[in-house]
């Protein structure tokens, strides 16, 4: 499935993410960060929180049990191709769904990963939601996390349907920094990780209409970045994801590119938002654009952003 029909999967279900969170917010020190910690255990945080969300979401409904874990700029995808900037505004998003309202939610985190400053993260998993009639919906989830004077909060969301299946619920390997560092506060510093992120965007679906979607795939993902896919697993791996989303032909259907992304100060992990287009008119009853977010992920400031998460 191509990155278009996955991001139509997703808008099935979904609700949206809100506007980039502010410089103060993204460089709150973690409680946890010190020069000679190790990484796990921020991932560990992570997970922690994702699973505290989840618990208390046997209390309330699907929408507000996603509300709590917002950053109050979180920043969601909308079916209409837009984002839903803002916590209000997703929320908003979130209750326009009436499943959301009606339903409650348990998910479950099988994979996280975090920045070299602790800052920011990312974490991904399944999710079951059960109706007030006795329906349900399966889904996978993907949230990119801030960490804020309050913990660990949503800075993006999103949701997409799954089909039944066996799934494992085991936890993949994390996705960790070379090493931690102290966080920069320079807002210029911040700046250039950003610009250089989105040029990467840019440049992945320059080269996708050049070489085809699924060469593109293969040559700008990590091999242990995980795709949403249409299965009812995750996609694991840039060589899998590439024969997912490719059809073996020296063109793209879609072209895309970043509006916006969050990056951590560390300039090692970061987040685009965009929009993908047909190059042709869309079949009958399809929409023309669809909005998207992708998680990326470099080894140093120094080295090719590639991505991790989508």
């Amino acid at each position: 499935m191509n990155r278009f029909m996955k991001t139509a999967a997703f808008l099935v279900l979904a609700a949206a993410p809100a506007a980039t969170p502010t410089a103060a917010a993204a460089q709150t020190p973690s409680p946890s960060l010190a020069p000679t910690a190790t990484a796990q255990p921020l991932v560990d945080e992570i997970l922690a929180t994702d699973r505290a969300f989840a618990a208390a979401a046997a209390q309330t409904d699907t929408a507000s049990a996603i509300a709590a874990m917002f950053h109050e700029q979180v920043i969601m995808p909308l079916a209409d191709g837009s984002f839903a900037r803002g916590r209000a505004a997703a929320i908003e998003a979130l209750r326009a769904n009436r499943f959301n309202t009606e339903s409650r939610a348990e998910w479950t985190p099988v994979r996280g990963g975090v920045s070299a400053d602790g800052q920011h993260g990312f974490s991904l998993g399944y999710m079951t939601l059960r109706a007030n009639d006795g329906s349900v919906r399966l889904a996978k989830y993907l949230t990119y996390w801030l960490h804020t004077p309050q913990g660990w909060r949503a800075a993006a969301f999103k949701r997409m349907g799954r089909p039944e299946g066996e799934v494992s619920h085991a936890l993949m390997p994390a996705s960790l920094p070379r090493q931690i560092v102290s966080p920069n506060a320079d807002p210029a510093v911040v700046g250039r990780h950003r610009q250089h992120l989105i040029a990467a965007e840019q440049a992945f679906s320059d080269e996708a209409q050049r070489i085809g979607i699924g060469a593109a795939f293969l040559r700008n993902g990590r091999d242990d970045a995980v795709n949403v896919g249409n299965e009812a697993s995750f996609a694991v791996g840039a060589e899998t994801i590439s024969r997912i989303v490719g059809d073996g032909s020296a063109t793209s259907p879609v072209h895309w590119g970043a509006d916006d992304a969050l990056v951590a100060s560390s300039g090692d992990l970061g987040i685009t938002f965009g929009v993908i287009r047909r190059n042709g008119p869309p079949p009958e009853g399809r929409p023309a654009a669809f909005a998207f977010f992708t998680i990326w992920r470099r080894d140093s400031p120094d080295d090719r952003w590639l991505y991790i998460a989508e």
